[in-house]
C-alpha cells in the first residue's frame, strides 16, 4: 500500500487527532472515545504505519536542555539538490528537510547544543561544495505555533478531545538526561508508541525504569509525543514556507494572528534579513492564493513575503523540538 493512496476515514481521523493530543495513548481509550474495539483502533494503526503515513515519534523539548535550533536555507544547483537534501536528512540533528520553488533549494531545520556546536555547524558542517550556491542560517528565537499543535489534524468534538491529556508539564521540573535516557529517546525517535517492554529489552534498562523515566521526562517537559502525517494525507497539498519581513513593533501582534490561522502550522520569529517564519498548508494552490492575498494580505504590518512551495518532504520530524511549549 503507497502513502500517497491511503484515504482517512472518520475512525482514521479520529486516530489521528487522539495522538496529536498524546501520542502514547493507549488504543482502549482511543476505542472507547471512537465508539469502536481496541483492536480496530491497533489494526487502523498497524496499516497507516505500514503505509509510511502515520507515526509517533519521541521528541526532545531542545529548549530545556539549552539547545538552540535554526532554520537553514541551501540554494544548489538543479543537478545536487536532491544528493544534498538526502544528506542531510542522514543528520540525526535535523529534521523537516525540505525541496522547494523549483527543486533547487532546500530548507531544514537543525538543533545544536552549545556555542561551539552552532560555531562548528555554520562554518563547517554545513555542505560546502561548488553546487551548493549559497548557504543562509537563521536562528529561530521564539514560537506561536508548532506543527505538533496543528489545526489540520483535529477531528474530535471537544468532547472527545477532553478525554485524552497527556502529563503536563512542570515549569522548573528535573532536567537532567542520564545516559538511560539517550538510550530511550534514541528508541523513540523512530517509534514513540513501542511498550515499556519492548524498550526495556531493547535498551537494557528494567521495565519500571523505562516507565519511571518517560514519567519523569514528560513531567519536566524534556519529552513529547508529535504525530508525524504528511499533510497530503489530510488533504492539504499545498503546502508553504514563508519568509517575511514584519514592522518590528507589531511583529508580536502578526504572529499571534497568524498563529489561529488553520492552515499555519509553524510560526517561529526569527534573526536574519525577515523576522518571521511560518508554514502554510493548504487543499491545493487556488487555496494557496486564496490565503496569502486574503488572509496574509489583510496584516498591514507585513512589510514584504517570500513564498516557497514545497515541492517535496525528504523529512519530517525529528528527534528534537525546536521550542519549548
Amino acid at each position: 500500500m503507497k502513502g500517497d493512496t491511503v484515504e482517512l476515514d472518520a475512525v482514521d481521523r479520529g486516530l489521528v487527532h487522539a495522538l496529536q493530543i498524546d501520542g502514547r495513548a493507549p488504543f482502549r481509550l482511543v476505542g472507547e472515545a471512537l465508539g469502536v474495539s481496541e483492536n480496530t483502533v491497533a489494526r487502523r494503526y498497524r496499516r497507516l504505519r505500514a503505509a509510511g503515513v502515520l507515526r509517533v515519534v519521541g521528541a526532545v523539548n531542545g529548549a530545556r536542555l539549552g539547545h538552540s535550533a535554526w532554520t537553514i536555507r541551501l540554494h544548489c544547483t538543479p543537478d545536487a539538490a536532491a544528493a544534498v537534501a538526502k544528506a542531510l536528512a542522514a543528520r540525526p540533528d535535523t529534521s523537516y528537510v525540505h525541496l522547494l520553488s523549483g527543486g533547487t533549494e532546500i530548507s531544514c531545520s537543525v538543533r545544536t547544543s552549545t556555542a561551539e556546536e552552532s560555531e562548528a555547524l555554520l562554518l563547517h558542517k554545513l555542505p560546502r561544495t561548488g553546487r551548493v550556491t549559497s548557504v543562509s542560517a537563521h536562528l529561530l528565537l521564539d514560537h506561536h505555533a508548532l506543527p505538533g499543535d496543528w489545526a489540520g489534524i483535529r477531528s474530535l468534538t471537544p468532547e472527545r478531545a477532553a478525554l485524552f491529556t497527556p502529563p503536563a508539564a512542570e515549569a522548573g521540573g528535573d532536567v537532567s538526561f542520564a545516559p538511560v535516557d539517550r538510550r530511550l529517546v534514541a528508541l523513540l525517535s523512530r517509534d514513540g508508541r513501542l511498550s515499556h517492554a519492548e524498550l526495556a529489552a531493547a535498551s537494557g534498562a528494567s521495565a519500571s525504569t523505562v516507565r519511571r523515566r518517560i514519567t519523569a521526562l514528560r513531567r519536566a517537559g524534556v519529552l513529547a509525543f508529535l504525530v508525524d502525517i504528511p499533510p497530503a494525507v489530510l488533504g492539504f497539498r499545498s503546502e508553504a514556507r514563508l519568509w517575511m519581513s514584519v514592522r518590528p513593533s507589531e511583529l508580536t501582534a502578526v504572529a499571534r494572528a497568524m498563529a489561529r490561522h488553520p492552515e499555519v502550522s509553524l510560526v517561529a520569529r526569527t534573526t536574519g534579513p525577515t523576522n518571521l517564519l511560518a508554514v502554510a498548508n493548504c487543499r491545493d494552490s487556488l487555496d494557496l492564493a486564496r490565503y496569502l492575498s486574503e488572509r496574509i494580505g489583510s496584516l498591514d504590518a507585513i512589510r514584504a513575503m517570500e513564498t516557497a512551495p514545497v515541492i517535496r518532504t525528504v523529512k519530517r520530524a525529528g528527534a528534537l523540538l525546536p521550542f519549548e511549549r
